[in-house]
């Protein structure tokens, strides 16, 4: 069961689901939409010969930040990491996160597998963002990029996500990455792309 605008609406009014910003013109009959953040993170992959999970090999990474009004060129065939302006959690309610179908149809892919954001867990999400059309798409900061749908949990969880110790800050400014995993880098090319 899904929770509907009105129980969405309730519920962020109650604190039991967190969303900043909250705006009423962004609820769907039955979601949320969010939207694009500043902050990008691509591969390196010049430097890149090849990536091994299984021994935990993963490219280099730089973090792109963008602003406002500026635009991000997706390429065809690329997949990098974006992060949404909106923060969002809850203690009460599994989230997932889904595409939006005006943006699927022009190839965009917003989450590769990890749609599920787990109770206890409050995050500006990162978004697997891919390009599979055969030209290149511009994303912007702010648009409208997924949508967020709440489940109700059939009972209190015996633990929450910050007592699973994977937990961290995520937040767009001082995101604190994981201490392995792709994400764990010692040191990051950070470009600012001036606005046109």
């Amino acid at each position: 069961m899904f929770l509907a605008d009105k129980d969405i609406h309730a519920e962020v009014k109650k604190g039991s689901i967190t969303l900043e910003p909250f705006e009423v013109k962004r609820l769907q009959p039955a979601s949320y939409d969010i939207r694009l953040g500043n902050t990008f993170i691509i591969n390196d992959a010049h430097s890149t010969k090849a990536i091994d999970p299984a021994k935990g090999i993963y490219p280099q990474t730089q973090t792109i930040e963008i602003k406002d009004g500026a635009e991000f060129v997706l390429h065809p065939g690329v997949s990098i990491l974006g992060y949404s302006k909106e923060k969002f959690g809850s203690d009460q309610y599994l989230i997932e996160v889904n595409g939006k179908s005006s943006l699927a149809r022009i190839g965009l892919i917003v989450h590769n597998s990890a749609s599920i954001v787990n109770p206890g867990h409050y995050l500006n999400i990162a978004l697997e963002l891919c390009n599979l059309n055969n030209v290149p798409i511009i994303l912007r900061p702010g648009m409208e990029i997924a949508q967020l749908t709440f489940s109700p949990l059939s009972n209190t969880t015996k633990r929450n996500y910050k007592q699973t110790g994977r937990y961290h800050l995520n937040n767009i400014v001082g995101y604190v990455p994981p201490k392995s995993g792709p994400l764990a880098r010692k040191s990051r090319v950070v470009k600012k792309v001036k606005k046109k």
